[in-house]
This record gives structure tokens, C-alpha cells and sequence, in this order.
């Protein structure tokens, strides 16, 4: 069926930090709009569909819907909230008509919430402001409100851009006013859970459906008041469409995203598209799909304005123009900022190689990195010297391990080496590298000992602020700096300091940043683990694995208390002799010996552990640490060789 030529489409896109609640939005817009039957099961954060975005409660690919509100189409865009993630967001912004700036009640604009919006500014967007989780205890509504003000100014927004409309929200309940005063009535108690206006308890289902007589409503109208519907007069204009997203379909193939900026787009038709360069090349288009709801619907036509799907074109590229054959008018290319972090992927070459994982040899992984490149322009990937290592690059740690642990569930096994900051030469040969900006919110008691570790990894104080029992430390700090600290962080604030950070610019070289000053204990030979050989380890050794795991030579098993490396035998078993002493700690049973949890590592946390001479060995199921060089014999032949050179 042709879509109706005559409906409004607006394009809106929903940006924040991670965790201000921008998932959840997206709920409330589908549920008050009729997308789901009334006794229809709908998980929380139906956008985040992927498993590992539902394990980590983040949004890391930017996904589409739509929804009716009247005779008005609006096509949302949930994007991601780290900027790890930043090429998903500098592509969508292209797409939309406003954004809808989510931030929350207590914690107020955050440094990934400058970065999404400020690329919203730059491509000329008005915003519209929603101050979210205004039922929180510690909300500070009109402080909040003056800092995002203060941003704007920052990111030298213009006066149109800085007469944005101000809404309040809890996205969790579907709840939207133009003033807060409005939810004085819904009063959160000590105990957990909301009252009415006479003070009595209220069930709630947490189905972003509104209460209490309150909905979303008002977020609609703002929007329709706010940004025009897209002119219809440039339906008759020549077809010109930027793609700004891939998708793949096992069944169709490679799938372009991206929105009809001028003129319409016809399933089975002939177009031209325009390639970096001046390159242009003739291709047929085979289906054309626009979003209802949460799915994607051919049709025979779609007109400007609208955000559509189009299959046909197998080696269309992110930024290519697709345009009316013979009058090509292409849009500029979109850049993309450049990588800061990188590490090797390599082939898995263990003693335990190819016991778990369906896909092993380098050509698997080359092929699973071309792959990901077709729809991760962030991604860097470069050939090696050696035929089974690849150099990988990325916006982040976060960035890069998402990669890994995709693989990793998929059935591949590889090890990565530990992470190295990209440095770049300015126009006098000076040596650059990546400065970060870092936001950290830790109890009084503890501040002293962040702010000392920061400063030995070369930071630099920007803010100190200290209210409630808490200060808040602002810093920049190089990336190399960062590498590693998490760990330490949530150590030394024991669990309750939260740290953010975002790439802010590149600056002059540092000089040398301390790195991990414990060594590491290795296994001696390859073997079992058992509780009688862990129990006299652990004494000066944090230990990373078990009793009953199998191990082998040169594999990483625990932490030494002191900086240097230190080779053990965790599989060494009691010996069984005649003699029985009451008094000797030999006399422990296996059975009884008291062992130490062992420390288990996600992935980040072992990227961050790892040193220059050390790798993570990926598998299904299991994450494991390991020497580059696994016999002691050849460690000490190798350290002998450099220390002559």
C-alpha cells in the first residue's frame, strides 16, 4: 500500500546520559500511543533488544519506531548514551527534526550528555528540554535547570536554540507535566511506593501507561508544537536520501537506513548512488520498508521526510547519497570522529585452544571483523605483519569489548592484548594524546585518596564540589591514565563512587604514567587446581581461580602481594605419607581447608588488568589471563635478551 502523501512526519531522536531514562521514554511514547493491545506483554526497555544492552542496562545501537499522534507521524530515534558509541549518535542527528534532551532530577547534565547534545547544536537543532525522575528525594529541579542553561551557553548555542521548552517527567510511570507542581500529589514514601492526594497508599504497574489522570500527553503536544511537520512541497523534488545506518537480514541481504530528505523513493526502481569521491554508480532498489510501531512495513512508496529501510543495494556504505538516476545531488559525507584506543586480536593459541569455540583460525576472524565493519564505522581494522594478529581500534574500552563479548557468543575464541591509547603528531612534530574528561561523585571519606590517584596518573583538577556528604571531583586526565583505574576506583570508594568520563580532545604528551605496580602469580605446569595447593598460596597471593580448574603453563592464576612476578604450583596435591602430626597444617583435609573466594573477572576488568606482556584468552564461556610467553624458560631467556640490549 502507497503511503499517504498528505500525513505529517516528524523525525525526533532521544538523547542523555546513560541511565537518565531514555529507554524507558521510548516505552511510555509506544504504550500511550496505541502500539500494544491493552493485555499485551511488553518487557521494560522494548528497544533494548539486545542481550547484552539488557544485561548492562545501556543503549549502545541506535533503533528505530514510530508512532501516530493525531493525523502526525513520529518517527523516534533511542540512541546511545556513551560516548564510546559516538558514531551511532553524529549519524542519526542528520535524520531528525529536534531531540528531546533527557536529564536527570539529581544528577543534573553529565559529560555524555554535553557530548550528544552538543552534536545536536552543531547540525542546527532546537532541542526540547525534559527533566526526568522529579519524584526523586534528592531532586533539584530548578538547579538542574540552570546548569543545562549554562551548558548551552557553553556549547554557544543560538537564541533560537536557547528558547527551548522546559517539560518535567518520570518516565518510569508514562508521566509528563509542564510543571512539577503539577505531581506535588504523588509523594514517594520512606518505606517505597507513591500516595494519592489523601495520603493513602497506590499500587502501581510499572507500565509507563501514566496515573493518576497524568500521561505523556504533554511531551506530544510540545512536539507538535515545536517543529514543523516536514514540507510536503519537496515530495515533487528529485529523489535525495543519505544513508546514515546499516542493518543486515539474512534473507535480503545488507539493508541501508537513512531519511527521504527530498523527493520519493519506489520499490524496484533505478537510482543512482553517490560514493565518496565523486564516484557514482547505477543500482536498483528492491524493497522499500518504513516503521509502524516497532515494525518494519514494505511499501510500495515512501516520500520526504520519512526515515525508511531500503534492500537491494549490497555494498551501500554509510554517508553514500542515493539520488534520482541522472540527477545526482549528494549530500556531504559524514565524518566520523577517529579512534583513540586500540589492541590486538589474535589467534588463540593456548594449550586449551579450540575446546570450547566453534571458530578458531585467523581466516574466521578476519571474516567476523569485516563483518562488523560493514555496520561499526567507528571501528578501525588493519592487517599485521603476522597473519594470525590483527590491529583493532575503537572509541573506547567499552566500545572494543562489546566487539569481544558479541564474539566471544557467538563460538569464536581469539586473545587481545592489553588496550594502547592512539597518539598523534600536531603540525610541529609535537606528540599528542587523548585527554579525557572525568566526572566522579564519591563520599567525603573517601575523596582524598581519588584525588591523590588521579593526580600520580598525570590529572588535572577542574572542579571540586562537596554538598550532602559528597563531593563531586571534575578532571581531566589523559587515557592512558584511565587505563586500569576503574578497578581501583570502586576499591578504594568501596563500591559507592561513581565515575563518567568522555573523550574531550588531544593534548600534549603527559610523560610517563605509573602503571600496575602488583605482580602476577603463574602457573608453574599445566594440571588441576586443588584447595590444599590454594590454601598455601593465598597467604601472599589474591587468587583468580578455584579449586578443580584446569589450568596450564604460564596461564595467570592469582595477583602477588608484591610488584614482582612470582611462578607457583596451584596443582599441587597433598602427600600422602604414614605420618600424622595433630599440629601440622598438613594434617587439613581437602575437605575442610578454608579457601578465599577467588576474584572473578568481566571483561573490562580484565582488559584493564592485563600488562604490556600479558593477554586475554577468550572463549565461550570463560575469560581467561594469560603470558604472551607461557614457558618460564623462555620469560627468563627473553627478559635476559632485553636486559643486554
Amino acid at each position: 500500500m502507497t503511503e499517504d502523501n498528505r500525513q505529517k512526519i516528524i523525525n525526533i531522536a532521544v538523547i542523555a546520559h546513560v541511565d537518565a531514562g531514555k529507554s524507558t521514554l521510548v516505552d511510555a511514547f509506544l504504550n500511550q500511543s496505541g502500539v500494544f493491545r491493552e493485555n499485551q506483554q511488553v518487557v521494560d526497555c522494548v528497544m533494548d533488544s539486545d542481550d547484552i544492552e539488557r544485561e548492562r542496562g545501556i543503549t549502545i545501537y541506535s533503533k528505530n519506531c514510530s508512532v501516530m499522534y493525531g493525523d502526525t507521524k513520529i518517527n523516534i530515534v533511542d540512541t546511545p548514551g556513551h560516548a564510546d558509541f559516538s558514531s551511532e549518535v553524529e549519524r542519526i542527528m542528520r535524520t531528525v527534526d529536534t531531540v528531546i534532551l533527557l536529564v536527570d532530577s539529581s544528577e543534573g547534565p553529565m559529560p555524555q550528555t554535553r557530548f550528544v547534545l552538543k552534536k545536536s547544536l552543531e547540525q542546527g537543532i532546537n532541542p526540547i528540554l525534559l527533566i526526568n525522575k522529579i519524584d526523586k528525594k534528592d531532586a533539584r529541579i530548578d538547579e538542574v535547570v540552570d546548569e543545562v542553561y549554562e551548558l548551552f551557553m557553553d556549547l554557544e548555542a543560538n537564541d533560537d536554540q536557547l528558547d527551548f521548552p522546559i517539560l518535567y517527567g518520570i518516565a518510569r510511570q508514562g508521566i509528563v507535566v509542564r510543571d512539577p507542581e503539577d505531581v506535588k500529589g504523588l509523594s514517594v514514601e520512606i518505606g517505597g511506593g507513591y500516595t494519592d492526594n489523601d495520603g493513602n497508599p497506590m499500587k502501581l504497574k510499572k507500565s509507563a501507561r501514566g496515573m493518576n489522570g497524568l500521561d505523556i500527553k504533554p511531551l506530544f503536544e510540545t512536539i507538535t508544537e515545536h517543529c514543523s511537520p516536514y514540507p510536503s512541497e519537496l515530495a515533487d523534488e528529485p529523489l535525495q536520501l543519505q544513508i546514515s545506518a546499516l542493518a543486515y537480514d539474512d534473507y535480503i541481504g545488507r539493508l541501508g537506513i537513512g531519511r527521504v530528505t527530498k523527493g520519493r523513493i519506489r520499490e524496484a526502481s533505478i537510482v543512482s548512488v553517490c560514493r565518496d569521491g565523486g564516484k557514482v554508480e547505477q543500482r536498483k532498489i528492491n524493497q522499500v520498508f518504513v516503521y509502524r510501531g516497532l515494525k518494519r512495513v514494505p511499501v510500495e512508496e515512501a516520500v520526504a521526510g520519512d526515515i525508511v529501510v531500503v534492500s537491494g543495494i549490497p555494498d551501500i556504505s554509510i554517508g553514500e547519497t542515493i539520488c534520482e538516476e541522472g540527477k545526482e545531488d549528494p549530500m556531504p559525507m559524514i565524518s566520523i570522529e577517529e579512534p583513540t584506543l586500540s589492541m590486538y586480536f589474535m589467534v588463540n593459541k593456548s594449550p586449551f585452544a579450540g575446546k570450547a569455540g566453534k571458530y578458531v583460525t585467523s581466516r574466521h576472524i578476519r571474516e567476523r571483523l569485516r563483518k562488523e565493519l560493514e555496520v561499526n564505522v567507528g571501528l578501525r581494522v588493519e592487517e599485521t605483519d603476522s597473519t594470525d594478529s590483527f590491529k583493532v581500534s575503537g572509541r573506547g574500552e567499552l566500545h572494543l569489548s562489546i566487539l569481544i563479548e558479541n564474539m566471544r557468543r557467538e563460538g569464536y575464541e581469539l586473545a587481545v592484548s592489553k588496550p594502547e591509547v592512539i597518539m598523534r603528531k600536531d603540525e610541529i612534530g609535537r606528540t599528542l594524546e587523548p585527554i579525557e574528561e572525568v566526572v566522579i561523585s564519591v563520599p567525603d571519606i573517601y575523596s582524598g585518596s581519588v584525588i591523590s590517584k588521579l593526580n600520580l596518573r598525570k590529572g588535572l583538577m577542574q572542579q571540586m564540589k562537596s554538598e550532602n556528604g559528597y563531593t563531586r571531583l571534575e578532571y581531566l586526565v589523559p587515557t592512558r591514565g584511565l587505563l586500569g583505574y576503574r578497578s581501583e576506583f570502586i576499591n578504594d570508594t568501596h563500591g559507592e563512587g561513581t565515575m563518567v568520563r568522555r573523550f574531550d580532545r588531544f593534548d600534549e604528551f603527559a610523560g610517563e604514567i605509573p602503571q600496575r605496580i602488583n605482580g602476577v602469580a603463574i602457573a608453574q605446569e599445566a594440571g588441576v587446581t586443588t584447595p590444599y595447593a590454594i590454601f598455601n598460596i593465598q597467604e601472599r597471593v589474591q587468587m583468580f581461580v578455584g579449586p578443580q580448574v584446569k589450568v596450564y603453563e604460564g596461564m595467570i592464576v592469582g595477583m602477588n602481594a608484591r610488584s614482582d612476578d612470582m611462578v607457583v604450583n596451584p596443582c599441587k596435591e597433598k602427600k600422602q605419607t604414614n605420618m600424622r602430626a595433630a599440629g601440622s597444617d598438613d594434617n587439613v583435609r581437602d575437605d575442610n581447608v578454608r579457601l578465599t573466594p577467588p576474584r572473578v573477572f568481566t571483561l573490562e576488568e580484565a582488559l584493564e588488568f592485563i600488562d604490556d606482556d600479558e593477554l586475554v584468552e577468550i572463549v565461550p564461556g570463560d575469560i581467561r589471563l594469560r603470558k604472551k610467553i607461557l614457558s618460564e624458560l623462555d620469560r627468563r631467556r627473553n627478559a635476559r635478551r632485553e636486559r643486554y640490549e
